[in-house]
């Protein structure tokens, strides 16, 4: 693991310090900014070396080369992070979104979902509450996994990266309650975001399906309701929220589920043609 950094502030005893993988471009970098405005001393990850040596330079954080499969690498964050100031917030933001049927994909894509998507998650989770747990006082931090909307429901075309998806909204809201007072484990469900990784995907079912909520979000609309969640109760929040009510209830109802979705799809499909022309 390299790293690069921009902080050259001596710590003071008020100073916090806050970790965001996958922040080198999209949600992460965005979250990132606004933790670093809000006064933390970041770190920021990513696998890509120079995209996050970059962004750390320009926002004022620190940046580290890592991949998130590696449980050992979160611990190396977390310990980078502690040296710069005790760890208030951790937000898990790593991930990958390769599109397909599920016997479309390669053995490498549907390993790489998982492990990425979730097990990056889960070594994250362990390193966080191991860090705030650190200190000489009280267990205290705030811990934030990006999840996605298609965590909560049927997505054909998705159905790898909504199972890893699902399996981080049900981790974290299991996990919220085995933290100890002091430390609060939230989850934030964005429907589709415009970010390199929802333009990249090819143009099926489930690129129609994101698009089917009308306008993609913005990076910032998904670093306020992260840092929104820092501190509260709230354990999980949908982006918009009534997306989040259609799709549990195409999770209760599945002999529904299917005329909705094909009612989306035409949707996402119109538009995309929209913005082909």
């Amino acid at each position: 693991m390299t790293s690069s950094s921009s902080d050259t502030s001596t710590p003071g005893t008020s100073a916090t310090s806050a970790v965001v993988t996958g922040a080198a471009r999209g949600i992460g970098r965005a979250v990132a900014t606004r933790l670093v405005a809000a006064g933390h001393r970041v770190v920021i990850t990513d696998v890509d070396g120079e995209a996050v040596a970059a962004t750390a330079a320009e926002i004022g954080a620190t940046g580290l080369v890592q991949d998130v499969r590696d449980p050992d690498s979160h611990r190396l964050v977390a310990h980078t992070a502690g040296g710069l100031a005790p760890l208030a917030v951790w937000v898990n933001n790593a991930g990958v979104g390769w599109d397909g049927d599920l016997v479309a994909l390669s053995d490498e894509q549907v390993r790489g979902l998982v492990e990425i998507n979730l097990l990056g998650v889960l070594w994250g989770m362990r390193a966080a509450l191991d860090a705030f747990a650190a200190g000489p006082g009280p267990a205290t931090g705030s811990l934030v996994n990006v999840a996605s909307l298609s965590g909560l429901g049927p997505v054909p075309g998705l159905s790898t990266y909504a199972a890893t998806k699902a399996a981080v909204v049900s981790a974290t809201t299991s996990v919220a309650l085995e933290a100890p007072d002091g430390v609060d484990v939230h989850a934030v469900l964005p429907d589709g975001v415009a970010t390199a990784m929802v333009a990249e995907m090819s143009e099926g079912t489930g690129k129609k399906l994101v698009l089917s909520g009308g306008r993609l979000l913005t990076t910032e609309e998904i670093a306020d309701a992260v840092l929104g969640l820092v501190g509260s109760r709230r354990v999980l929040r949908t982006v918009p929220a009534w997306r989040g009510g259609a799709m549990r209830a195409s999770a209760l109802v599945p002999s529904l589920a299917g005329s909705a979705i094909a009612l989306f799809e035409r949707q996402g499909g119109r538009r995309l043609g929209a913005a082909r022309r």
